[in-house]
């Protein structure tokens, strides 16, 4: 039912907001479809990019997240909620600032969730890695792609 993916999926952005990271897990499935729009190999500076399919490891996604920005200084928001059925986009902006170097980076996003049974079913997150990857590479002096 629509309204019930609606309220999970309100739920969610609440508790990730809140940075409940063990309570925000218990809203995923086990196993869950988790994707991030991320090259396979993913990028040595962002360490929190790689597969997750259980709710332990959805919450240490999230406290990886936190561990590598300053939350008091998070400006990430949702610009629209589209519910059909089961599924749900979230459309917004991550505008996030790197705990080590400062960097302060904004990207795009969308997330498509599935919800069933309560439950987040899928996880797939879109945004601008490049962005993301050039932030956090800047810390350490990488060189940019």
């Amino acid at each position: 039912m629509s309204s019930d993916t609606y309220d999970v999926v309100e739920e969610l952005l609440r508790r990730m907001a809140a940075g409940d990271h063990d309570r925000t897990a218990e809203l995923f499935a086990e196993p869950v479809d988790w994707r991030l729009s991320w090259p396979a190999e993913g990028h040595p500076a962002v360490p929190w990019i790689r597969p997750r399919s259980s709710r332990a490891e959805v919450a240490d996604h999230f406290r990886s997240l936190e561990a590598h920005h300053v939350p008091e200084l998070n400006g990430t928001s949702v610009t629209r909620i589209l519910v059909d059925g089961t599924h749900a986009v979230v459309l917004g902006e991550i505008a996030q600032t790197v705990r080590a170097g400062g960097t302060a980076y904004t990207s795009p996003f969308a997330l498509h969730l599935t919800v069933e049974d309560g439950l987040i079913t899928r996880y797939h997150i879109y945004e601008d890695s490049l962005t993301v990857a050039r932030a956090l590479s800047t810390r350490t002096g990488a060189q940019h792609p």
